[in-house]
């Protein structure tokens, strides 16, 4: 494929992630337009990764609606490369089995799980956004005989990852907000390059009600909303590659808040869709205090090893000894009732992620908007 022909189909898939479509529709049409550009075999699997711990919160492959139970047991209590995770934390957030293993693919037990399925190549990019927040991953597969994925395959790969990480994180907002789960969920405001509202989600006043210098019954917006919609509205006549506009405000009521604005481009009209949601670190942290017990440091701890990080990435990041991270992690394994980083991480994974990613399986199958994040159950 010519480079010009690669651009457009860059340019395509960015169009794609303005559009406001529901992430299934995105990640399926994003793979017709991947099949010119980086052939594969059969369908490509897309992921979902909670930013907060890079665990798997959503699968989708055309034709496997099911994510095989062997392979998430590989996944998360295997000893194997090119893991999601692994590939998420690295430097250029994209990998190949046959260079992972040394050109020795036969080594790696998920080598002989993709030949059950006829991929004898795998390659993964984690989709990753311009400021490093990772929300999903890409799997792609070639058979037997074909050549390998190559260096112009991956380039266009990693051209494209933070498009497509900016659509995931749209998508997952836009479904949050307009199939609301939980008293927290977020609000949707839809704004027309007019500055008109075209439509609201129920119980979205009371979020903007509560933000500064609005008056949601005269039609006022506040000015952080208007802010951030006009910066998203400047992305329909200037692309930026599908990036969301975010700004961090302080609530009348003393709450942070934040507003999230990217545009949705039609044929006729110039829209943006502005997603207000309380701001906190991921609902990792408030699941770990309450499932375990764990202190605010055990949870910071607990969520880097989620991650990857070594004992040393850990005490390096958190200023503090290797010897303290050892002593932290001994409070973890005891309330966790684990052995290991691989059984805690397991552990966390199988209770509170497995139940998401089978969750939306089902809610995919419906036509429901996909949920990042745990399953609090």
């Amino acid at each position: 494929m010519s480079g010009y022909a690669k651009e457009r189909a860059s340019d395509r898939i960015a169009t794609l992630t303005r559009q406001g479509l529901d992430l299934v529709t995105l990640w399926r049409e994003s793979s017709e337009i991947l099949r010119d550009a980086v052939p594969y075999y059969q369908a490509p699997c897309w992921y979902t990764l909670d930013p907060a711990s890079l665990l798997v919160t959503s699968h989708f492959n055309e034709g496997m609606p099911e994510l095989p139970q062997e392979w998430l047991a590989q996944e998360y209590y295997g000893d194997d490369v090119n893991n999601l995770a692994d590939v998420a934390r690295s430097t250029r957030g994209i990998s190949t089995l046959h260079e992972a293993t040394g050109g020795n693919p036969a080594s790696s037990p998920r080598w002989h799980e993709n030949m059950t399925m006829g991929g004898d190549q795998e390659l993964i990019a984690c989709l990753r956004t311009r400021s490093g927040e990772v929300w999903g991953a890409l799997g792609l597969y070639r058979e037997s005989g074909q050549p390998l994925f190559g260096d112009e395959d991956q380039a266009f790969l990693r051209t494209i990852a933070p498009v497509l990480a900016a659509g995931a994180r749209n998508s997952l907002l836009l479904g949050a907000a307009t199939d609301p789960e939980g008293s927290d969920a977020p609000g949707l405001i839809v704004v027309t390059g007019n500055w008109e509202i075209e439509s609201a989600t129920p119980g979205v006043e009371q979020w903007l009600r509560d933000l500064p210098d609005g008056a949601w019954e005269t039609g006022r917006l506040p000015s952080a909303v208007l802010a951030v919609a006009g910066q998203a509205l400047r992305t329909a006549t200037y692309p930026d590659a599908g990036e969301v506009a975010v700004s961090r405000v302080m609530s009348r009521s003393g709450r942070w808040v934040v507003l999230h604005g990217t545009s949705l481009v039609s044929s006729s009209s110039r829209r943006v869709a502005v997603i207000v949601e309380p701001a906190h670190p991921g609902r990792i942290a408030p699941l770990l205090m309450s499932a375990y017990g764990l202190t605010e440091r055990e949870q910071e701890i607990t969520r880097l090893v989620l991650q990857g990080n070594s004992t040393t990435d850990i005490a390096e990041q958190l200023v503090v000894s290797t010897h303290t991270v050892q002593q932290h992690l001994k409070s973890v394994f005891d309330k966790t009732g684990v052995r290991s980083r691989r059984d805690l991480v397991a552990k966390i994974f199988f209770a509170h992620y497995e139940p998401r990613v089978r969750d939306n399986e089902r809610r995919a199958i419906d036509g429901q908007p996909l949920r990042g994040g745990p399953l609090e159950t």
